[in-house]
């Protein structure tokens, strides 16, 4: 028996927004902090087709994303908005909205 939990056991729920500027992600990340809905946000300007859910990305498991989506998502605290995060796709804007090991 062991008590060390699998990493790939832990799950997690996020929002996120895509775009393909680090300065349009800033502006963005700007305007959530000011007061904006991120959800909002997401559906106008998110380049993603969660868009169309505010940017949800429903649940799932470490590893199952691209990694410095997964190193934000299972690492930074739940319910801040974190960014912008580069990968191959464009730049991130991210909230975790729900963490469980």
């Amino acid at each position: 028996l062991t008590n060390r939990t699998d990493a790939k056991d832990m799950r997690a729920t996020a929002q996120h927004i895509l775009v393909d500027s680090e300065v349009i992600a800033e502006t963005l990340k700007e305007e959530i902090i000011g007061g904006s809905d991120f959800g909002d946000v997401a559906r106008e300007h998110s380049l993603c087709p969660s868009s169309q859910k505010g940017g949800d990305l429903g649940s799932f498991g470490q590893g199952e994303m691209v990694p410095e989506f997964d190193e934000v998502v299972f690492s930074a605290e739940v319910g801040e908005t974190h960014g912008p995060v580069q990968t191959q796709f464009g730049y991130h804007l991210i909230r975790i909205t729900n963490r469980s090991s």
